[in-house]
């Protein structure tokens, strides 16, 4: 069955179809807002880090599938008149599942743009992330292609998280009571946590005055009711409700009237912003979130002619990283994928090195060291600047016996200890990936930059030293063959020689006998190989061989 196609001309895929046999995703933001957004606008939104500073929930393995997003409802407040037609539906299509007249996403380079008609309500909206802002846009423009007036009411829904996700879904009776939120006439702040120990906040504005607003997801949603069909929504009524602990959401009303033929725009704009210390609360002494540094940034972003300006630079930007690398072959498929969604793709995997997706839920991991330096392999021609600063960051999880964390928190830089180290494929990767960015950038001063072990101050020692480290560590660990140990496991983590579990819940990132002597791996010596000889290359390079 086809679902949709591609669009060269745009850069974009198309899906014909909501009923996709799975939510087909897209990746918002390039820097350090990152959302996840399917056709039918599920996922979720979090800053630097899917664990530690997500923005809104998203439940995996929910039903029906996909459940929790960025919501908009459109309501017909003269639904009596039009007796055949739904009161209410989903221009996404979800929540509600309400069928469409017409349908269309459009996954672009950074961006979606999701189109629905019904009742002669046409509808689009775009999402996206500016490029330089911690923020995310939807631009919604409604048509009303009926021969009458229209009298529609506007409702946008968030369900925030409460910042560390991994506690957000262990810990409900905690959950409970530090939930808090304040509103102004266009504006939701959720501020849990941030009188005691956070000067972080999230923000969910529009660019008109809400005439209702929700912020506790019962009053929202109504008792033993979900997404798809809201109380508020079906009652026409919000509740103006303050959220006090509890589940706090971001929703919003808007009256509209649309006369025939009428086009109007409306923004959201969901948000993350940090206060100075210093500067928490307005008045100080008081309890009050201090607004006055993101009511400028909330201003910009409701003026249409800003919200374009941004979305225009963010296709510039992307255009530019495409040119960086071009081929023309006899395949027109192969153009298209090395030139467009292969460049997309290492971008996309660069920002979040699996940490999160549909498949990979944030919680469990964080940034991968050996993940990120294959990433960097395809990534040092686009952006060289942030390649240099990834670089640092894995060799900074290093430690001082060469080997490193297997991941790291991309919000703390610190490894993640759950996990640990022992993969002793893990240190080669980096003099691979440090050996590909000094040879597409010229930057040999890289290799005297000082960086700690274990983001341990006063342990630093330059670049070009960790990947001696990462040499001599592989060997002194070798077998009974004079081959590499393999320790926990090598690339192939699905095969780990020395996890004899007999006990629920043990894994090759749990046993304890990672420090074997006896079980070795060909694919390090190969890799070894490969790496020796691009540091050799190096020492050339420098005269220190």
């Amino acid at each position: 069955m086809r679902y949709g196609h591609f669009d060269d001309e745009r850069h974009e895929y198309v899906i014909e179809r909501p009923d996709t046999p799975l939510p087909w995703i897209n990746y918002l933001g390039c820097e350090d807002y990152f959302g996840l957004i399917s056709n039918t606008a599920g996922g979720y939104s979090f800053y630097k880090d899917a664990r530690l500073r997500r923005l809104t929930r998203y439940r995996y393995n929910n039903v029906p599938a996909d459940t929790g997003g960025r919501y908009i409802y459109l309501r017909d407040d003269e639904a009596a008149s039009h007796p055949t037609d739904p009161p209410f539906w989903s221009p996404t299509w979800q929540p509600t599942r309400i069928p469409l007249d017409e349908y269309e996403c459009r996954h672009g380079l950074g961006y979606t743009i999701i189109r629905g008609k019904l009742a002669g309500i046409a509808s689009e909206i775009c999402y996206f992330v500016p490029l330089g802002e911690s923020l995310e846009i939807w631009q919604l423009t409604l048509h009303n292609d009926r021969r009458q007036t229209a009298n529609l009411s506007v409702y946008s829904a968030v369900e925030f998280c409460l910042w560390d996700a991994w506690d957000d879904a262990t810990n409900l009776q905690r959950n409970l009571s530090i939930g808090e939120v304040e509103v102004d006439e266009r504006t939701i702040y959720h501020k849990t946590e941030y009188r005691e120990r956070r000067n972080h906040f999230a923000y969910f504005a529009c660019s008109e005055t809400a005439t209702g607003f929700d912020t506790q997801r019962e009053a929202f949603l109504g008792p033993y009711r979900g997404w798809e069909a809201p109380k508020a929504v079906e009652s026409g009524q919000m509740s103006n409700s303050i959220s006090v602990g509890g589940q706090p959401v971001g929703a919003l009303q808007v009256k509209l009237r649309l006369g025939p033929g009428e086009r109007k725009t409306i923004s959201f704009v969901l948000g993350y912003h940090e206060n100075p210390p210093n500067e928490k609360f307005d008045p100080p002494g008081s309890q009050t979130l201090n607004k006055r540094t993101v009511r400028p940034i909330v201003d910009r972003y409701r003026r249409d002619g800003e919200i374009e300006a941004a979305f225009q630079k963010l296709r510039a930007y992307w255009s530019g990283l495409l040119d960086r690398l071009q081929v023309r072959t006899p395949d027109p498929h192969v153009d298209r994928m090395v030139n467009v969604w292969n460049t997309y793709q290492v971008m996309a995997t660069f920002n979040l090195s699996r940490s999160a997706s549909y498949f990979e839920s944030g919680i469990g991991r964080g940034i991968g060291f050996r993940d990120s330096n294959q990433d960097l392999l395809g990534f040092v021609h686009l952006v060289p600047e942030r390649a240099r600063a990834r670089i640092l960051d894995l060799a900074a999880s290093q430690l001082p016996s060469g080997a490193a964390y297997h991941q790291y928190q991309p919000l703390t830089k610190r490894g993640n200890h759950d996990v640990g180290s022992g993969f002793n494929d893990d240190p080669l990767w980096l003099v691979l990936s440090v050996a590909a960015y000094v040879k597409e950038t010229g930057d040999w001063g890289i290799l005297d930059e000082p960086v700690a072990y274990d983001n341990t101050p006063g342990t630093e020692e330059s670049l070009y030293g960790h990947l001696q480290r990462a040499i001599r560590f592989t060997l002194d660990r070798r077998g009974p063959h004079r081959l590499p140990l393999i320790g926990r496991a090598d690339w192939n983590d699905c095969l780990n020689l020395n996890c004899f579990s007999d006990m629920p819940g043990q894994s090759f990132q749990t046993t304890t006998n990672k420090d074997g002597l006896t079980a070795e791996s060909v694919f390090i010596a190969g890799l070894f190989l490969i790496a020796a000889a691009e540091m050799a290359e190096m020492a050339r390079k420098l005269g220190r061989d």
